[in-house]
């Protein structure tokens, strides 16, 4: 037996737990992620940029090495734009002048040989540009007639109206004329409220050219019938409230309000048959999309 006055001393070990685990995973995972993200962001780029844009990456970025290639900016990634759907493009002699064009020809599509695919904007003269940015402005114009004309074809309401259309090229750019017929008005008689088939047509118009970039004038004619009210209305306000109520329609169809250039009224004083100023054709909406690709002068 043990000795009574023995002290005993008990120990209890205590097992610790796992210790905490630490945030190094974290920014190890973060930086994974990271560089994923920029992995994909350069197979984007190196995707969207033409081979002009690349060479200027990679002269950027060797300084020592004379420059091969400038944009259209004199930047980085100028020039064309990354869209596809056309292109803006900068002449590097004009600061300050940003051209619109229309979308260059799809592929397999026959090019014109006003200029050649993949030819670099910059490397054209004056001359030159000014002639392929009249030439994809034509291009286009001719797309909108084609559309306006299927348009009407394919609406059984409009096929009477087919002989009340004039389309037509001028100096200043595509005109469309909407003409009266005898029996059938565009507007009421002496007033200014559209037909429903003008209204119809108007939209169809709206429709074909909504998607261009040119700006519109909007003229309205009369005959030289003559035309007063005892409160001094006469032809010209009425030609002038004509073109106006056109453009109502022409907003209310989708065209942008900045889009309208001009809205007048000529009267009779610009029939469109001048031998006989009193017939119905010379009662008119003209509706034209003016140029903005500069016009060269006649080869002489």
């Amino acid at each position: 037996m043990s000795d009574p006055g023995q002290t005993i001393i008990v120990k209890k070990v205590k097992k610790g737990g796992h210790a905490a685990h630490g945030g190094a995973w974290k920014i190890a995972y973060a930086d994974f992620v990271t560089a994923m993200m920029a992995f994909f962001l350069l197979l984007w780029l190196l995707n969207v940029t033409t081979d002009e844009q690349k060479l200027g990456l990679s002269d950027y970025f060797s300084p020592a090495a004379p420059s091969k290639s400038e944009s259209g900016s004199g930047g980085v990634l100028g020039g064309q734009s990354l869209q596809t759907e056309g292109a803006q493009i900068s002449n590097v002699g004009q600061q300050g002048v940003v051209v619109t064009v229309a979308p260059p020809p799809a592929p397999g599509e026959e090019g014109d040989s006003g200029g050649q695919e993949g030819e670099n904007p910059q490397d054209l003269t004056d001359q030159q540009l000014a002639e392929e940015l009249a030439r994809r402005e034509e291009k286009a114009f001719e797309s909108a007639v084609k559309e306006l004309r299927q348009a009407i074809s394919a609406d059984p309401t409009l096929e009477d109206l087919a002989n009340q259309i004039i389309i037509d090229m001028t100096p200043e750019g595509l005109r469309i004329q909407l003409v009266d017929q005898d029996g059938k008005p565009m507007f009421q008689r002496g007033g200014a409220k559209p037909a429903p088939k003008t209204v119809a047509l108007l939209e169809k118009v709206a429709k074909a050219v909504k998607g261009l970039p040119n700006k519109l004038k909007i003229t309205g004619h009369t005959d030289s019938v003559p035309f007063h009210r005892q409160d001094g209305y006469s032809n010209w306000e009425l030609s002038a409230d004509r073109a106006n109520a056109s453009r109502r329609i022409l907003v209310h169809a989708g065209i942008a309000e900045d889009r309208i250039a001009q809205v007048t009224g000529l009267a009779d004083t610009d029939p469109l048959l001048p031998d006989d100023p009193e017939a119905a054709p010379n009662r008119r909406i003209s509706i034209t999309l003016l140029r903005e690709a500069p016009v060269l002068p006649p080869d002489e």
